[in-house]
């Protein structure tokens, strides 16, 4: 029997309908969750409890969103939405996700009950891919029109109804919501990742159909920095000094940078069979792992350049759309784990059985009626009280003149 000691954990998403769950350190296999074909960008983890799908019916091409827990292979929670969605990012807390439509509308969702708190246009064609801050406080997106937009995370999960309004707009007109936008790339918007080390000046980059990674400062959207690739770019992620970059090239290849020093790129050797999907570094920087759309998962010693490990079987040709890491669920400090596939997943089986997803929504149900019952309390007071300013104006007014009469 397995039992995993990696804080580590990756997953890969697939167009055809399977998440699968690896190792970091020794590539085994520890899960597979099944139904949920996703697009590009389409994965997320909402903090250690459930892992988010983008979904795409082949039947009806509704769109949907599946939600994971770690002891279950099907979905638990299946939350429809107006249109199909790809790109996902969750806040730190799990209380909420956000997911980017193919018209361009951002959809801000609670977590676990799937209700949409907010929906507007942020892009005028499809958002492709989602970043939330090192702090927490901004939602960042990407278009497929080229622009970069960034929003305040609190009036987003604060308003209800749908956002409309004046203000700094993205290429798609204007809204409320809409904190700062501008024209990032020439082709659509593939990736967005930032620089956790420059919190007091935050520093994001950004890659593109159109051959470019763009380092940007997010408090005015200059552009700082560009480097060109001879291929259109899908991914990007920074090594542990974060002056080192590692984009995901379109040709299979590997292409390692610096945006402080003006070094020519570095080509890693080895390459995937088809356009690399997604690059990600694990296991405290010593190592890279790259997604192609071929089904290859390569896991590269960083120092060397080189693939030390190949995870899962390509023969399968299943196809990767996305990957994610999720640290901090199998290394122990979270208590005795719930053993799936024998990989321990750091939730005891009594704390994963006595808050299923179904007592997760009647709670946040409670807590919403609560809230709202708490509105209406406040409205009726307010109410109350303005009914008796305007009857002591109206007493006020009725002394004075009766006071007035008297003196004449």
């Amino acid at each position: 029997m397995y039992f995993s000691s990696s804080p580590e954990i990756l997953l890969t998403s697939s167009p055809n309908g399977v998440i699968t769950a690896y190792d970091t350190i020794s590539g085994t296999l520890l899960a597979r969750f099944s139904g949920s074909r996703s697009p590009a960008h389409g994965l997320a983890l909402v903090g250690k409890s459930y892992i988010a799908a983008s979904h795409i019916s082949l039947t009806t091409a509704c769109g949907s969103i599946h939600l994971y827990n770690w002891w279950s292979s099907s979905a638990l929670h299946h939350i429809p939405l107006p249109e199909p969605v790809a790109p996902l990012a969750a806040t730190p807390d799990a209380s909420y996700l956000f997911a980017g439509g193919l018209s361009g509308h951002l959809y801000a969702l609670s977590i676990p009950s799937g209700n949409i708190l907010t929906s507007f246009p942020a892009h005028k064609k499809p958002l492709s891919c989602l970043l939330i801050s090192t702090d927490s406080s901004l939602l960042i997106s990407g278009g497929d029109d080229g622009f970069i937009v960034t929003m305040p995370i609190y009036p987003l999960v604060e308003s209800s109804g749908s956002g409309s309004g004046s203000g700094s707009g993205s290429g798609s007109g204007t809204n409320t919501f809409v904190l700062h936008s501008f024209v990032a790339h020439k082709g659509p918007v593939t990736a967005i990742t930032s620089c956790m080390g420059w919190i007091c000046f935050p520093i994001i980059a950004s890659c593109s159909t159109d051959c470019t990674c763009k380092l940007w400062s997010l408090l005015d959207g200059t552009n700082l920095h560009t480097v060109t690739f001879p291929c259109p770019v899908s991914g990007i992620v920074f090594g542990q000094t974060e002056e080192t970059f590692y984009g995901a090239g379109s040709d299979g290849v590997i292409y390692k940078g610096c945006f402080q020093k003006r070094s020519r790129l570095e080509v890693w050797t080895e390459k995937h069979g088809g356009p690399v999907v997604s690059v990600a570094v694990v296991n405290g920087g010593k190592n890279l792992v790259s997604a192609s759309e071929d089904g290859s998962v390569y896991v590269w010693e960083i120092e060397r350049g080189r693939v030390n490990m190949v995870l899962g079987n390509n023969n399968n040709m299943e196809g990767i759309s996305d990957v994610a890491v999720a640290k901090g669920i199998g290394d122990g400090k979270l208590g005795k784990g719930v053993e799936m596939n024998g990989f321990s997943v750091g939730l005891s089986e009594k704390e994963v059985r006595s808050r299923p997803i179904k007592v997760a929504v009647e709670i946040e149900d409670v807590w919403r009626v609560a809230a709202n019952d708490r509105r209406k309390a406040i409205d009726m007071l307010e109410s109350a009280i303005g009914v008796y300013e305007r009857l002591l104006k109206l007493i006020l007014k009725d002394a004075t003149k009766g006071a007035e009469q008297s003196n004449m």
